[in-house]
């Protein structure tokens, strides 16, 4: 990467040597002073530390999903697959090169790039099919209770009860697939004849039992159910690069979801989840396995449990040793919760409003997440940051925060908005995913278990005739060895049969208990 030019007192020249680089990172855009870009002082993110995460801030209207849009172009062009939410299919729009108008040609010069229209290659996914891309599904089991609770907008007490019915699924062998079959494990845990498991359970109330059964009934009535079943999407499917080399961007398409905020977004918590759980320890590489953008960030916080955080936090502190980097959109830093923030080294802040009072505390704590900067005042330039403007810290090569850099990013190289439906319906329709997750599949699970056991028994066969026994032999002691005679228990029963019926019984117990859960409860898939 070329050094920054000018003088070396030049506070333009000086801020661009904190971003200098010597190998691969990603182009944000130059550094502006007084107002004025410098296109030879180049702001920049290492490759190498993208792994680190950050986060993308800022009001609505100044620019969040155009960085974004920036940023997962060349994270592709570096051969790095990225995982994006597209909230209003304006990142559909991807695939297509951009235009090139009066508007971007003035920006590339002021920026120093060599603007290029390009496509970029795009996997379209859409949360259980809702929509027009791969659908997207998890099993019950899968999904596992906190991140269900957190659907389901269950209290802490709620959210422990629910761990205790997957325990007691996992044990008894029931699939829980979709949310008929945990419906069904509730209703028989509270009915009659589940009394007993119910009390074996020991923390679980039947009137808590009512109650999330009535929550899961209410998500099933607003088409919840969509979500929950198979095939199951295998979340290593996100990270794969074209046959060019560069790395596939998944764009999850949410418009038909954006009336259920805690479903998508904990939906796409539970992707990065599931990457955690199955992803093995890589290290510090180059450049990320793969980087996850989690839009509309603020909304997988609100209302959250103290365990659901704490998840959150955990996951985000050592997924990094994975090789994956995470992104938080959201309009103000004060929206991510502390312990997360802290785990987030690269910045990218946009300007901030400061309508109400709650504005301007939000923005005094913004500024104490900034490095002391002697160019700018920070809480002036937050407040008057142009659209397409931010405010950029980031980690440095070696580790260090760069200095705040008043930034004006680049234009993005790929059309900003939607595509026709006819063009997504026929990407979708060539996506090697759409032959495996396509179709739905509804096979035997809890459901049908427990309905077999509540069915009436069959009526007996006819009576048949007597059937003459063999004569007895008059040389007992000379029975065929290759058919050796059958114990019999007091009651009659063959002591053979009941062994292997245990042994079933046993490995079946043991099958149950090998399910085992990850930090969000999430189940752990054997390797």
């Amino acid at each position: 990467m070329a050094e920054p030019t000018g003088p070396a007192d030049d506070p333009a020249t000086r801020i661009a040597a904190g971003y200098a680089t010597t190998g691969p990172a990603l182009e944000l855009g130059a550094v502006v002073v007084d107002g004025q870009p410098h296109p030879g002082a180049r702001v920049r993110v290492p490759l190498a530390m993208l792994n680190r995460h950050g986060l993308v801030a800022g009001a609505t209207g100044t620019g969040k999903t155009k960085t974004l849009q920036l940023m997962a172009e060349q994270l592709s062009a570096a051969g790095v697959p990225v995982v994006v939410a597209d909230l209003k299919g304006d990142l559909a729009g991807l695939a297509r090169p951009g235009a090139g108008d009066d508007r971007v040609r003035q920006r590339a010069a002021a920026t120093g790039d060599t603007w290029t229209p390009t496509g970029f290659p795009v996997e379209y996914l859409a949360l259980g099919g809702l929509g027009t891309g791969v659908p997207v599904r998890a099993t019950v089991t899968d999904f596992g209770p906190v991140l269900l609770s957190r659907v389901l907008d269950l209290n802490a007490t709620q959210e422990s009860s629910l761990g205790l019915v997957f325990h007691h699924a996992d044990a008894a062998g029931l699939p829980l697939l979709d949310l008929a079959d945990l419906r069904a494990v509730l209703t028989w845990l509270t009915s009659k004849e589940g009394k007993a498991d119910l009390e074996g359970l020991g923390g679980l109330s039947k009137a808590t039992a009512g109650v999330i059964l009535r929550e899961l009934i209410g998500l099933e009535d607003l088409g919840g159910d969509v979500f929950f079943g198979e095939p199951a999407f295998a979340p290593g499917d996100l990270i794969r690069t074209a046959a060019d080399g560069r790395g596939l961007i998944s764009a999850v398409e949410l418009p038909a979801v954006q009336d259920r905020p805690a479903l998508f977004s904990t939906f796409l918590m539970w992707l990065l989840a599931e990457l955690f759980e199955e992803l093995p320890e890589v290290g510090d590489l180059e450049r990320p396995k793969l980087v996850f953008f989690l839009d509309e960030a603020h909304l997988l916080f609100t209302g959250a449990s103290k365990a659901f955080l704490e998840a959150v936090t955990q996951t985000v502190r050592l997924i990094r040793s994975k090789g994956v980097g995470v992104f938080f959109v959201t309009q103000n830093p004060t929206d991510v919760p502390r312990p997360v923030l802290a785990q987030l080294g690269n910045r990218v802040q946009h300007a901030l409003r400061t309508f109400t009072p709650e504005d301007a505390d939000a923005l005094k704590k913004t500024v104490k997440t900034f490095p002391r900067s002697e160019d700018y005042d920070v809480a002036t330039l937050l407040t008057s940051l142009g659209t397409g403007e931010a405010a950029v810290t980031v980690l440095t090569e070696r580790g260090s925060p760069a200095p705040v850099a008043w930034t004006m990013l680049r234009a993005p190289r790929s059309h900003m908005g939607t595509v026709e439906a006819a063009e997504l319906a026929a990407a979708v329709a060539a996506s090697p995913l759409q032959a495996r997750y396509g179709v739905a599949v509804d096979r035997e699970s809890a459901r049908e278990l427990l309905a077999a056991r509540l069915a009436p028994p069959p009526p007996p066969p006819p009576s048949a005739p007597p059937v003459p026994g063999p004569l007895p032999s008059p040389w007992p002691e000379m029975e065929s060895p290759s058919r050796p005679r059958r114990e019999r228990r007091p009651d009659g029963g063959d002591l053979i049969g009941s062994a292997l019926g245990s042994f079933a019984r046993s490995m079946g117990s043991a099958l149950g208990r090998e399910i085992t859960r990850g930090l969000f409860g999430t189940r752990r898939r054997r390797r």
